[in-house]
This record gives structure tokens, sequence and C-alpha cells, in this order.
């Protein structure tokens, strides 16, 4: 599990929402609860993206902050592996050959 630092700031239109030490990592939503659902999200897909470009993640940096933010806490990401699998039918196996 990593940790990496959400910065959240309470804005007349919502929330602005980021993960400090993952750049690119940001979200925009009307309260906090769906403001930290979205960042969450937003950290899993900027995560799979670097990983599938076959880029590292970024280190996190405990020491990052926003004077400007109204609230900073950690976020967390969980890794898990996986493999993929496609089943291919025999005979489409024949046809490609």
């Amino acid at each position: 599990m990593l940790t990496y630092k959400a910065a959240y700031k309470f804005l007349d239109e919502g929330v602005h929402a980021e993960v400090l030490d993952f750049p690119g990592t940001i979200s925009f939503a009307t309260n906090l609860q769906e403001a930290r659902r979205l960042l969450a999200s937003a950290l899993v897909d900027m995560s799979e993206t670097n990983l599938m470009q076959g880029e590292s993640l970024p280190k996190p940096d405990p020491l990052s902050t926003d004077f400007e933010a109204d609230l900073e806490e950690p976020i967390h990401l969980l890794l898990t592996a996986t493999h993929r699998v496609r089943v291919v039918p025999e005979e489409d196996m024949y046809e490609a050959a």
C-alpha cells in the first residue's frame, strides 16, 4: 500500500481535490464526501495509466503540502497483482494461422 497526501479546497462552487504528491491527480465535486470518492477513483486511474505505459508511480512525499488547502489527509493506494487471460476458441486459432 502506498500512502499519498490529498488536499481539499472548499470553494463557492464545490470542493477542489488533488493528490499533492501524484501530479495530475485532481477532482472536483459538490461536497467533501463526493470529492474524496472521485479523488480515490482518479488516483487508481492515474496509477493504472502510469503502469500500463511502463512508467513508475511517484514516490509518496509525506512532507508535501499546500498552504492554501483547507484540509489535508492521507489517501491510500492499494495495489493488487492480477493477470489477464484471453480464451481463444480452437477454431479461431487455425483461422489466424
